[in-house]
């Protein structure tokens, strides 16, 4: 059996939203909604932040969660799970990366991400879904993908990835920025500079493509509410309210 750890990347100062991390949505921390449903998915082995300042300690402390100090220095969520792979502080075969600012992915999301990593058919499993709305195919926000006939990812866009140059079915899938890596991934992953395209498109993972690594790519039909700024975080506030009605 895989030892399977959940990594939740929290960042103090993010770039579009500042702090969020430390904002509560519906009367809640956001970090305990992300917190509490990891904790609830069944499959982690443990559940633990990957953080960078005694703000982030102490709210943590607050809901009883559990946390590992990283650097400030860490670009993304994935060079802190490096961080943690390369100093032995925790040991596992397969890492999953929740990032902190999205509160309800279920444990359904999870079950579809980790379903083939027994297979060990990839270096890199994440998640995709059909996008319906036009305003996000040409969203330099929402990022899509393009697969093979294997389900293994080609590339990686912000631009409205693929171009349609006769009139036919458009069919376009966003990337859910949920991600699970095989130990020896994350090793790899620690010796790689930055790629040109990855500088080109500020999207880490086709640093993955460009050396090599396969990215297993699973199909979703949720929606994620990530809280990337202050208006998704409103959007999040609905999201909780028609929920629970």
């Amino acid at each position: 059996m895989n030892k399977i750890v959940c990594i939740i990347p929290a960042r103090l100062e993010s770039t579009r939203f500042p702090r969020k991390i430390l904002k509560n949505l519906a009367g809640k921390p956001i970090l305990q909604w992300s917190w509490e449903a990891a904790s609830r998915v069944g499959k982690f082995d443990s559940v633990v932040f990957a953080i960078d300042a005694q703000e982030t300690a102490e709210l943590i402390e607050s809901f009883g969660g559990s946390y590992i100090m990283t650097s400030k220095d860490c670009a993304s969520g994935t060079d802190r799970l490096v961080e943690l792979s390369r100093q032995g502080k925790i040991e596992a075969d397969i890492w999953v990366n929740w990032q902190a600012d999205e509160p309800f992915i279920s444990g359904d999301m999870i079950g579809r991400l980790l379903s083939t990593c027994d297979e060990r058919d990839a270096d890199v499993w994440t998640l995709k879904k059909r996008i319906k709305s036009e305003k996000d195919v040409m969203s330099p926000n929402i990022v899509k993908l393009v697969c093979d006939v294997n389900d293994y990812a080609l590339y990686f866009s912000r631009s409205a990835i693929p171009f349609y140059r006769d009139e036919q079915e458009r069919v376009f899938y966003k990337h859910i920025g949920l991600y699970a890596y095989t130990s020896e991934a994350l090793k790899k992953i620690s010796l790689l500079r930055e790629s040109d395209l990855e500088i080109a498109e500020r999207l880490e993972h086709l640093r993955f493509l460009q050396y090599g690594l396969k990215i297993k790519v699973h199909e979703t039909n949720e929606e994620v509410v990530g809280i990337d700024t202050r208006e998704d975080l409103l959007r999040a506030e609905e999201f909780v309210k028609n929920r629970s009605l």
